[in-house]
């Protein structure tokens, strides 16, 4: 099994949690970075960790700082054989912890060098569905669309064969939408993710997250979608070798 989506950086003891995901049948986990010492950090544990790869980007949030201007630094780092992806990168009108035009401008320069190092993109994006859009409308690389959270995102999702990721919060009581497209999505498009340390499925609710919870949520999308959980762990499995290139 596979956990597509998590911020080890962002975990007290990255190496314990490693462990307790392996004892839990989790034996890959790609760690996403979000400005430049994150990224650092996810390329170290990468080296360090059998099964741990790198996505690596600048958040949204972090695009009114220097580092968002720094991408020759971000290009080198993309260049390690461990970093599999750019990202997570896009737009969050939510929060606006950044401008938009900065936010905007940013995602725009990562998409393009996702395109120049042929590498996927892990796309954050809240609140800004019809801006996101419109950024992807022109990208002809592969699209990873990161904690789905947006239904109105999904008929371009299916139709532009994107890949569709959920996280602990479909599990939730009242996640009866991401569910419903959750069972919409290809077979061959479904991924699963933590976004550890965020996020826990409701078995975990309330502590943080950690990969190997990323059992919980291919429970609940086996359930949804009326396969075995195995079946579709598998499923999953071959899905991010496929997006991610993975050895």
């Amino acid at each position: 099994m596979i956990d597509t989506h998590a911020h080890l950086d962002a975990v007290a003891d990255p190496s314990a949690a490693l462990k307790r995901a392996r004892d839990a049948g989790v034996e890959r986990v790609i760690t996403v970075g979000t400005d430049l010492e994150s990224c650092r950090v996810a390329i170290e544990l990468a080296e360090r960790a059998d099964g741990v790869f790198a996505a690596l980007g600048i958040h949204p949030h972090q695009a009114g700082g220097a580092g968002a201007e720094e991408l020759d630094e971000l290009r080198q780092l993309l260049e390690h054989h461990r970093a599999v992806a750019v990202g997570e990168t896009g737009l969050d009108f939510f929060r606006d912890y950044a401008p938009r035009d900065r936010q905007q401008a940013l995602f725009e320069a990562e998409l393009a060098l996702a395109t120049e190092l042929e590498l996927p993109v892990v796309i954050h994006s809240r609140s800004a569905d019809t801006e996101t859009l419109a950024a992807l409308s022109g990208h002809r690389g592969t699209v990873v669309l990161h904690c789905f959270s947006s239904p109105a995102l999904l008929p371009s999702a299916l139709e532009q064969r994107w890949y569709v990721s959920f996280a602990g919060n479909v599990t939730y009581p009242r996640a009866e939408e991401l569910r419903a497209a959750a069972a919409r999505v290809p077979e061959s498009r479904i991924l699963a993710e933590t976004d550890t340390p965020y996020l826990a499925p409701q078995p975990r609710r309330g502590r943080p997250n950690e990969p190997a919870n990323v059992v919980h949520t291919v429970e609940t999308l086996a359930a949804v979608r009326g396969v075995p959980a195995e079946e579709l762990a598998a499923q999953i499995d071959a899905n991010a070798d496929e997006a991610f290139s993975l050895p």
